[in-house]
């Protein structure tokens, strides 16, 4: 029996990690930029296909080449559109055979500051920064393929994406200040591999056009995050700042983080997708690594 056929478009740690789930009952094929990157892939039981999202001549082999699509590259860090998603969304419109559904990794980035409200996925957008509206603009697009072609196109708006080796680390190392607690805002978590888990369901279990928050339950303020981190590994919390003094003293993309706060509802992501978290709160690693470090 035939395989299905899966295209990756943007095949990092996320996306790697879904891996095995998906070479047992797909033909995988992911879109690679180097040769480097095409041999690990063929390593990994994937089919690299070389092209290259900024130059639209270099993505005629994904025409008709897959039925299930996993998009998970960023748009380009300038603009308030996204080119890449419009020509990935063209070349697949060409083929023969197009694509029955799509899952696009987005972010929580696209709502802006709530002020730490509690929000389902009909909050409307409101972004606050170029990054953030140009993956709007990558949503709405995909959104009208999938109404054009009939793809079944599902969103997955991702917060602070964490693992064992993607801790903040090196910011608590160099002693980089949080907000004090009374003027600190609700930062979201979703670890890698639930992250990866998600967007696997999505492709069978997503609606057509719907959006999904993909976070976990934790229900975390920033600086809480960087002191547990700073706890289990035996380093300094970080230092506190009011918001003005943040404000003069962080970089400005480093502030536009640290400005936004929301809490996001999953209750749509384990109701309609039935993702079990293996990772409840981020809480559930770092008592792993806690119990590591103490051996």
């Amino acid at each position: 029996m035939r395989k299905r056929r899966l295209l990756i478009v943007g095949c990092g740690d996320v996306m790697q990690r879904a891996l095995p789930w998906l070479t047992a009952r797909f033909r995988v094929y992911a879109l690679c930029r180097s040769t480097e990157q095409a041999l690990r892939l063929r390593s990994q039981g994937v089919v690299p296909v070389r092209g290259d999202l900024d130059q639209r001549h270099s993505l005629q082999r994904l025409a008709g080449l897959a039925e299930y699509v996993l998009h998970s590259a960023p748009p380009p860090n300038t603009g308030n559109n996204d080119p890449r998603s419009m020509r990935l969304a063209a070349m697949l419109a060409q083929g023969a055979i197009l694509p029955r559904g799509l899952c696009y990794i987005s972010t929580s980035g696209v709502y802006g500051d709530c002020g730490g409200a509690l929000l389902s996925e009909s909050q409307p957008c409101r972004p606050e920064s170029a990054r953030a509206w140009r993956r709007v603009a990558a949503e709405a697009l995909l959104r009208r393929y999938g109404r054009r072609s009939a793809c079944r196109v599902s969103i997955l708006r991702a917060p602070g994406i964490y693992a064992a080796d993607r801790l903040p680390l090196e910011r608590l190392q160099k002693g980089t200040a949080a907000l004090r607690p009374e003027d600190d805002g609700y930062s979201n978590h979703i670890h890698a591999d639930d992250l990866a888990h998600a967007a696997c369901l999505a492709l069978f279990r997503g609606r057509q056009g719907r959006v999904y928050h993909a976070c976990d339950d934790s229900r975390w303020k920033m600086g809480e995050w960087f002191d547990k981190v700073a706890d289990t590994y035996r380093l300094p919390r970080p230092p506190r700042l009011s918001r003005a003094e943040a404000e003069q003293q962080v970089s400005p993309a480093l502030w536009s983080f640290m400005r936004e706060s929301r809490q996001l509802s999953n209750q749509r992501l384990r109701k309609e997708l039935r993702l079990r978290l293996a990772y409840p709160t981020p809480q559930t690693l770092l008592d792993r690594l806690g119990d590591q470090t103490a051996q």
